[in-house]
């Protein structure tokens, strides 16, 4: 298998913290912790470092929200702004209703009016106030109140200081959209975030809902156009509604993480490898900080912008990353509906009604007045209904969807991610996401000084054991639930009986709330030499130890990614001593180079069966549509790709990674032509040997070829004269590639605002190793910067570092953060 070595370098600028570091390692003088705490400052500081990251400290949660929220404001106040008008569901009143928002996972999923109604119906409802009345842990804990109050003074201070007509990011300089928060606000965002698994799949299904014969609104221009369908199959309706959902998972979100024990690293206890993929603009940007309170908490890492909490990070002790899980965050209830009067719908025997609501929301009207758009939507005793999911119509005519969203209730992730920041070893981090139950759809990974790696799946999930599954999914659930054995990553989705209320997800005695699946029968393992995950079901955290788990949460012996293959051999390999690099075991330099090597399973599997194949095809010539192409001078630049790597100046990634997309398409890797097929008793080397005598292969490369060409792109042209972004009066290349070659640096080129972007992929990647004593070792970079705003310095900077494949050394303790010398104060009187 090739390996390019892409030697991951630290930034020459901070160097020097190596050395520092380990003198007072030697020394003693690093010590961290309680122990050696002196008081925390009287008026929040906010001490930044090199490339604008910065260090908070306070005397009490509420100093170190505000030094949060000033800072947040500062590098990123109209991202947050947009943020806020959002979810207080007033976009429609500002920016007009046709315009594109966010409010999931996925970039430009909806338009302004559908989401104001989906969060104005939120509101409506209650549902985040009902919640903050709520004593922990349904309710937010104490620490959390004063951190959220303290953010909102930070963010209004910031503003109050600045104006709005002198802020100067364009994006909103001036806007009148740009005010003041209250925590309220705070809390609606934190909970949008919560809630955004379920919110591209059925938004506009929800909103849009109407029974046969209503008049309903036409659809939107981002979303396709809904018709009711001639009656389907329930094979075919599943089958619709998967790749629907795959669709949806290759668009959004993902990640990768690493956490390697005592026996798989060199020269320290653990290590944990961090690299979440997240989009590049908007809410779900993620910021980095330090938030400290002596003697409390001493927490380095990154959030999700806007929540004064570390979301991925590590402390003195503890290191830990999330990654998107294959659980669905909701399920269907298919509810029979009384053709004479389609609001009314069966349960146990006797007619229900429909509840409905009137949503109003204020719209921008051409003229610039304002008017009322008004819709009724209409909900179940099990939740709303909706008439599609990612687009694929769920007509209301004999039957109608209700949705039960599991994180609709959940404002527990606040207390998880507090409390997670002040763990102490990987048994502290399991017991915080069993007594709260507050993560929604992620995986946790984590390492701690004690040379334990932990893999854990407990989170909010639908209580559907695999006895109620089988005893209340419909037909089509029953195929829809089984069916993502065919397609790895997704997730297995439960459409319900909802003519039997006993068919509704039971309450668990030992789960935090209604409807949850019991946490101690999700699926822990806790190593040490490592564990992972690269967005696959938990089976395979690591290979030597499969899990078993209810069937809500994923697949079992089913065929792994190609990012899992590779997250898996390349620590094998390292572990092992097998990849062509000095000694054994995992150090920075080598975990760095797990990660941007850009190495490409896909190639390692498929590239000599393809170059095969091309050198043996008659005349050079392959027929595609009519065109006869010519792919004699595609042969010998694959050849020549020994690499098999993403890396920005390498040739024939991009004809590979052409042909490999129209090779694999929308279909499962095990459905590709291989020799040998997937064998789930060798789930990372199966299924392999591409059959280079297939037509598949022979017309995918063939139409890969031609695309170049038509696109006046040379087939031997260096990654970087695509994959390119613009900041500024610069270009940037971005190494990487898209998850489904195989490669864990995952980047997904698209359109932003007319211009190519990074839609999302590596986001905020970090590095931590512990030793036996001392301060945690930490290297870091956010690919995107530290602001959104083009005339910040910290609009750029990191992502240079990431294009030269560098990263930062993390300060940590009092003394690094003192050495810095970009050291800025900002003292909040």
């Amino acid at each position: 298998m090739a390996r390019r070595r892409f030697r991951a370098r630290l930034p020459l600028v901070v160097t020097a913290v190596v050395a520092v570091m380990s003198t007072m390692a030697a020394t003693g003088s690093a010590a961290t912790g309680p122990a050696a705490a002196e008081p925390g400052p009287d008026k929040p500081t906010i001490r930044y470092t090199e490339y604008g990251i910065p260090h908070i400290i306070a005397s009490d949660w509420g100093g170190l929200g505000t030094g949060y929220g000033y800072a947040a404001a500062k590098d990123n106040i109209c991202t947050l702004a947009d943020t806020y008008l959002m979810v207080k569901a007033q976009r429609s009143r500002y920016l007009g209703p046709d315009g594109k928002a966010s409010p999931g996972q996925n970039q430009n999923s909806t338009t302004n009016l559908n989401s104001d109604l989906y969060f104005q119906r939120i509101k409506d409802n209650g549902v985040v106030e009902r919640l903050l009345a709520k004593p922990a842990p349904d309710g937010p804990e104490p620490e959390v109140k004063e951190a959220i109050r303290g953010y909102v003074q930070g963010y209004n201070r910031y503003l109050a200081e600045t104006g709005v007509n002198n802020l100067t990011d364009p994006a909103c300089r001036g806007a009148a959209w740009v005010r003041p928060i209250t925590e309220l606000d705070v809390y609606r965002h934190a909970h949008a975030e919560i809630i955004m698994g379920s919110a591209d799949p059925l938004l506009d299904g929800q909103v849009t809902a109407a029974p046969p014969g209503a008049s309903t609104a036409a659809p939107q221009a981002s979303s396709p156009a809904r018709t009711t369908p001639a009656k389907t199959s329930p094979a075919k309706t599943a089958e619709k509604i998967r790749d629907a959902l795959a669709a949806s998972r290759e668009q959004g979100m993902g990640s990768n993480a690493l956490a390697v024990g005592s026996q798989g690293v060199s020269g320290a206890t653990s290590m944990l490898l961090a690299n979440p993929h997240f989009p590049w603009q908007g809410k779900n940007r993620m910021w980095q900080s330090q938030l400290t309170i002596p003697g409390k908490v001493n927490v380095s890492g990154a959030s999700l912008l806007g929540l004064p909490a570390v979301n991925i990070g590590h402390n003195d002790d503890v290191a830990w990353s999330h990654t998107v899980a294959t659980v669905a965050p909701f399920g269907l209830f298919d509810v029979q509906v009384d053709p004479l009067n389609p609001t009314k719908y069966l349960v146990d025997g006797a007619w229900k009604q429909m509840t409905s609501q009137q949503i109003a929301v204020d719209v921008l009207q051409a003229d610039g007045s304002l008017a009322k758009v008004t819709r009724k939507l209409w909900s179940t005793q099990y939740g709303p209904i909706t008439t599609s999911i990612m687009g694929y119509p769920l007509p209301w005519v004999v039957s109608a969807h209700a949705v039960r969203d599991v994180n609709m209730n959940n404002l527990r992730a606040l207390n998880t991610w507090f409390r997670l920041d002040q763990a102490k070893d990987v048994h502290d981090v399991v017991n915080t996401l069993e007594t709260t139950q507050g993560v929604p759809f992620f995986n946790t990974v984590a390492s701690d000084r004690e040379g334990n790696a932990l893999y854990a799946d407990i989170q909010a999930v639908p209580n559907i054991t695999d006895e109620h599954a089988g005893s209340c999914l419909t037909e089509t659930g029953k195929l829809l639930f089984n069916q993502s054995l065919r397609l790895p990553n997704v997730p297995p989705l439960s459409i319900l009986d909802g003519k039997r209320s006993a068919c509704d997800w039971p309450d668990d005695p030992n789960a935090v709330g209604p409807g949850l699946l019991d946490p101690h029968k999700q699926p822990r393992l806790i190593r040490s030499d490592f564990v992972g995950n690269a967005n696959d079901s938990p089976w395979l955290a690591n290979p030597d130890q499969p899990l078993t788990y209810p069937r809500v949460m994923g697949d079992m012996a089913a065929p792994r990614s190609l990012r899992t293959q590779e997250l898996i051999l390349t620590a094998q390999n390292r572990i092992n001593g097998t990849d062509g690099l000095r000694g054994r075991g995992f150090t920075p330099e080598s975990m760095g180079q797990l990660l941007f090597a850009d190495n490409s399973r896909a190639a390692d599997l498929a590239l000599n069966a393809t170059v095969s194949m091309c050198q043996n095809v008659a005349f050079g010539l392959i027929l595609v549509d009519g065109n006869v192409v010519n792919v004699s001078e595609a042969c010998p630049i694959l050849a020549a790709w020994k690499s098999h790597d993403f890396t920005a100046d390498s040739r024939g990634s991009l004809l590979f990674a052409n042909y490999w997309s129209f090779l694999q398409g929308s279909q499962g890797l095990e459905n590709l032509p291989w020799k040998v097929p997937f064998d789930p008793k060798d789930p990372v080397h199966t299924p392999n040997s591409l059959d280079s005598g297939s037509s598949a292969v022979r017309d995918a490369f063939g139409r890969a070829v031609l695309a170049l060409r038509k696109a006046g792109i040379p087939l031997n042209a260096p990654l970087s004269d695509v994959q390119k972004i613009t900041r500024g009066s610069e270009q940037i290349p971005i190494h990487g590639a898209s998850g489904k070659l195989g490669v864990l640096n995952v980047i997904e080129l698209g359109q932003v605002d007319g211009t190519p972007d990074v839609e999302f992929g590596s986001s905020f990647i970090q590095q931590v190793r512990f030793t036996a004593d001392g301060p945690p070792e930490a290297y870091s970079v956010l690919a995107y910067s530290q602001s959104a705003n083009p005339n910040s310095p910290h609009y750029a900077d990191q992502t240079k570092l990431f294009s030269a494949g560098r990263w930062v050394t993390t300060r940590f303790t009092e003394e690094q953060i003192a050495a810095s010398p970009a050291l800025e104060t900002k003292v909040l009187d």
